[in-house]
């Protein structure tokens, strides 16, 4: 008798999975009081993903905190290039804890050098005064717009510099991305795109938190290079993250739809400035990023 392949994942839970192994990557190692060891995918980028060392530094720094105390904003310095293959050792300060705030400092090391420096502030629910900026209105919505491993996949060259690793984000450009190669590129004044968590996260805060930090290296440093329609990445510009910032307005889920709308006021002496603003698909402005990044012609 002949027996029928067993049926291999669906897709959802090949979703689910990637995003398992991602919780697992937040999970940080204790090591000592207010030291921590977080490590990288097994199969990654080529340097550690800037996204992933800023999620790990502020669940190390939200550890130390008052669970009802929520990260409201981090500013961030990245250092050095980080090693996928060595542990991460994050050592936090406790700077203060005052009536209504938390600040707290992490620095990420490997070979006894600091690879990542990163202040987060953390406050107690208050009311206040609330208004927003618009959302936009012309764009399209996610479902109906190409993948990234879609995108991916029609650009090998991309493709083998990003590295064979299983991405736990959804991303849906609306532009044409300038890192595509698909003919001449348009300039733009904005990359915005539709991103998510591929599985559902648990109901914890800080983990929503955590993967929005993750989520918010993607993008922004494009918009710098769509401004001059130039090609990002291998045979056109390259980049890599100086510093970084995040500021948290609204709750929000990372695994629901965000768009990030991202634009750049100006670029000068090899660096670029870009700004991102995160909203829900029901137009609740949730967050905004502000990235400085080092911009170079390969081979200038």
């Amino acid at each position: 008798m002949t027996h029928a392949p067993s049926p291999g994942p669906s897709e959802p839970d090949a979703a689910q999975d990637v995003v398992d192994r991602f919780l697992r990557l937040l999970d940080l190692r204790v090591l000592d009081v207010d030291r921590f060891e977080g490590v990288s995918p097994e199969a990654g980028p080529q340097r550690v993903f800037g996204g992933q060392v800023a999620g790990q530094a502020l669940v190390a720094a939200g550890r130390t905190v008052d669970p009802a105390r929520r990260v409201h904003s981090l500013h961030a310095y990245f250092v050095r290039p980080g090693d996928p293959a060595v542990p991460i050792t994050y050592v936090v300060d406790r700077v203060r804890d005052g009536r209504s705030f938390s600040v707290r400092r992490c620095v990420a090391y490997q070979y006894g050098k600091g690879i990542f420096s990163m202040s987060a502030s953390f406050q107690r629910a208050e009311d206040g005064l609330d208004h927003q900026t618009e959302a936009p209105l012309d764009v399209p919505p996610p479902e109906g717009l190409r993948t990234l491993d879609d995108r991916l996949a029609a650009n090998p060259m991309r493709l083998a510099f990003m590295g064979g690793w299983q991405r736990p984000f959804d991303v849906r450009y609306i532009e044409e991305p300038p890192w595509t190669g698909q003919g001449p590129i348009s300039a733009s004044k904005h990359i915005r795109a539709w991103i998510r968590i591929k599985g559902r996260l648990p109901d914890d805060p800080l983990l929503h938190a955590c993967a929005l930090t993750y989520c918010s290296d993607l993008v922004l440093l494009e918009s710098v290079v769509g401004v001059h329609g130039e090609g990002f990445g291998p045979g056109g510009i390259i980049g890599a993250s100086l510093d970084h910032a995040l500021w948290f307005h609204r709750p929000y889920r990372a695994d629901e739809w965000f768009l990030y709308d991202c634009s750049s006021p100006s670029a000068s002496g090899a660096r670029g400035l870009a700004t991102g603003r995160m909203f829900t698909m029901d137009g609740r402005h949730i967050a905004t990023a502000v990235q400085e990044g080092l911009l170079r012609r390969v081979g200038g």
